[in-house]
């Protein structure tokens, strides 16, 4: 019988050192010898019965591991691996995956025990935290038999690529549709549109909170019913987001940067403005103008757009805004939506790009994303001891009223903002495309 992949377990080694504890106290006490004699021949004859147990032919194993076709960023994606034992006897098993480099995971393993014939499904959950390819290697099974003397390891080399793209779970999470009911769970607001826009949509009869103004009353005298004129939202409105990829977008929140929390909002506010029927576009930029997707609604705009996504990466450079004007200004036609996810460190420092912000304000309906710190707002409201801690609560009170200054002065010049955690980011930028649609302000 040829032995390869042998590995000997602590309880191996645990039976060697009684041996050896018997031996020693054979000296002063010579009847340990025969003792120990036939310990030692016993335990050879267990762990020889062990290797035949594990490394005869029939002891056999099969191993299947189960990934999405693409990971979604920032969000627990679930990783599924069925282990099957095709022997006819029980083994305990450590199971043993080789995770990506990416995920920082150094001590997975997980435990189970297999009867003769039997399979099991074991699920576990990965975080990625930043996007790009992700290599999972070899699983390893250590196998061992109830008497676990030796161990055997068995390898199955079911290496695959997968991609961490920007994240498509979030993306169906808050899809919307014209008639779900159940969107208020996900926290997405309901706003009652405020007059209509000029697109008919058809005769109903009234409801309880139907604008009255509406009222069809050639069709109320025809079918003796009150009837209402539906309107719909308007369509082919052009939504654009402008994402900053500059050096303060590497500002890190719960394991991903502003830039990435970003990008998952973009492919939302796209994905949710294509159901609406409007045209979603995008333009990325630092020192210059980068990524450019024309607004449109096609097949394939989303597919774009997302791919598009997945390639971006953090600049080292301060964004240089007076070419993302240039850009704004060749590019977009018409009047637009725009979002524009960028981070402010200070008062001055919205002040230098404060007169291209007015002038995008001018042609188009801009949106400027501010995150709100909330590690630093913790941090001032925290009682302090030592003058140290003090002077550092001073510092973080300061920077934290500095973006309440920042939303404030955007209010000034009637431009319109989102402050907001990056967390929350999505579905407070799904709530202001519905509000701003809703008032009819595109």
């Amino acid at each position: 019988m040829k032995i390869k992949n042998l590995y000997l377990p602590f309880r191996f080694f645990g039976g060697l050192g009684v041996i050896f504890v018997l031996f020693i106290l054979g000296f002063p006490f010579y009847f340990f010898f025969p003792l120990a004699q036939t310990v030692l021949v016993a335990f050879l004859v267990l762990v020889t019965l062990d290797l035949i147990q594990l490394f005869n032919k029939g002891i056999r194993f099969n191993v299947v591991r189960s990934t999405a076709r693409l990971l979604s960023l920032g969000n627990e994606n679930e990783v599924k691996i069925t282990v099957a034992n095709l022997s006819s006897r029980p083994f305990d098993i450590l199971l043993i995956d080789e995770l990506p480099y990416q995920l920082q995971i150094r001590d997975f393993g997980e435990s189970l025990h297999l009867k003769g014939m039997e399979k099991k499904r074991l699920v576990y959950k990965v975080r990625p935290l930043v996007r790009g390819k992700y290599d999972f290697g070899a699983i390893h099974l250590f196998v061992t038999s109830k008497l676990g003397l030796v161990q055997r390891k068995v390898s199955f080399p079911v290496n695959e690529e997968v991609a961490v793209y920007p994240s498509v779970m979030d993306m169906k999470k808050y899809e919307l549709k014209s008639a779900m009911s159940t969107t208020i769970n996900f926290g997405i607001k309901k706003i009652r549109r405020i007059g209509h826009s000029y697109e008919f949509e058809q005769i109903k009869e009234y409801t309880i909170g139907d604008d009255y103004k509406s009222m069809n009353w050639k069709a109320t005298s025809r079918s003796n019913k009150l009837m209402v004129n539906n309107y719909t939202d308007e369509k082919s409105q052009q939504v654009y987001c402008l994402i900053d990829k500059g050096r303060y977008m590497k500002m890190p929140f719960n394991g991903l940067s502003l830039l990435d929390y970003s990008i998952n909002s973009s492919l939302i506010i796209a994905n949710t403005s294509l159901q609406k029927q409007d045209k979603a576009g995008l333009i990325t930029f630092s020192d210059k103008v980068e990524s450019v997707i024309r607004a449109d609604r096609s097949r394939n705009q989303l597919k774009l757009i997302l791919e598009t996504l997945y390639k971006e990466k953090e600049s080292r450079l301060d964004s240089n805004y007076e070419y993302l004007y240039s850009s704004v200004k060749k590019t977009i036609r018409g009047r637009s939506l725009i979002f524009l996810f960028t981070n402010f460190e200070s008062l001055h420092s919205l002040q230098r790009v404060l007169p291209v912000l007015r002038k995008l304000n001018k042609s188009h309906l801009l949106v400027v994303i501010v995150f709100e710190n909330k590690e630093l707002r913790d941090y001032y409201q925290q009682d302090k001891e030592n003058l140290k801690d003090v002077y550092y609560k001073t510092i973080a009170h300061k920077i934290a009223n500095e973006r309440e200054m920042i939303v404030s002065e955007l209010r000034h010049y009637g431009i319109q903002h989102i402050f907001t955690r990056p967390e929350n980011l999505s579905i407070n930028a799904i709530n202001k495309y519905l509000e701003l649609k809703s008032r009819g302000m595109i």
